[in-house]
């Protein structure tokens, strides 16, 4: 019973919100705010960026709102809204390229305890290529398949594949050597 009722307490609220309820939207923004922050900041470094991004995102999550057909996670849909919002905001600036190479591993990440904070491995993330983050973050984070981001990047699937490949080896190499330097093997 609980859940029929959670789920049409959100659905009133969506209603509300679509119809330009302020008090509506502002508990839609405080519910989501923090979770998006994070979204937007795994695509974005500067925290000022993701914070404009996810206000602007939601602006489009508001004025889209109609459209949402309850089909789904109302969380999922402002999730594709803010990740989209990331994407061409990141092509605006130019700072993504993609390898048109076909080559890649199917390799398996280390997935060991590493000992590292969430804010370490966000650094590590960070510091990947623009193109190799963001086939990371849609792929390992988001959970898109390599069709799905060829369709969304424009590139071919194969290209997704490589990126992530390189990029995983490069935060296991990451990875590795904190662990090396921390156990003192190296």
């Amino acid at each position: 019973m609980k859940v029929i009722d959670l789920h049409q307490h959100q659905a009133d609220l969506i209603a509300k919100a679509a119809g330009n309820d302020r008090q509506a939207q502002q508990k839609i923004y405080q519910q989501f705010a923090p979770k998006m922050l994070g979204v937007c900041r795994q695509y974005v470094k500067d925290i000022h960026h993701a914070e404009d991004l996810m206000i602007t995102a939601f602006m489009k999550v508001f004025t889209h709102l109609k459209s949402f057909e309850h089909k789904g996670s109302f969380e999922g849909w402002i999730r594709r809204i803010m990740v989209n919002e990331c994407i061409s905001f990141i092509r605006v600036q130019k700072r993504v390229s993609f390898l048109e190479d076909q080559f890649y591993v199917e390799d398996t990440f280390n997935n060991i305890e590493s000992g590292l904070s969430v804010d370490d491995i966000q650094s590590l993330i960070d510091a990947l290529p623009e193109g190799y983050k963001m086939i990371f973050n849609l792929y390992a984070i988001e959970g898109y398949k390599h069709r799905e981001i060829a369709d969304m990047l424009g590139i071919n699937e194969g290209t997704s594949k490589s990126q992530l490949s390189h990029a995983r080896r490069i935060l296991q190499d990451q990875i590795n050597q904190r662990k090396n330097y921390v156990y003192g093997t190296e």
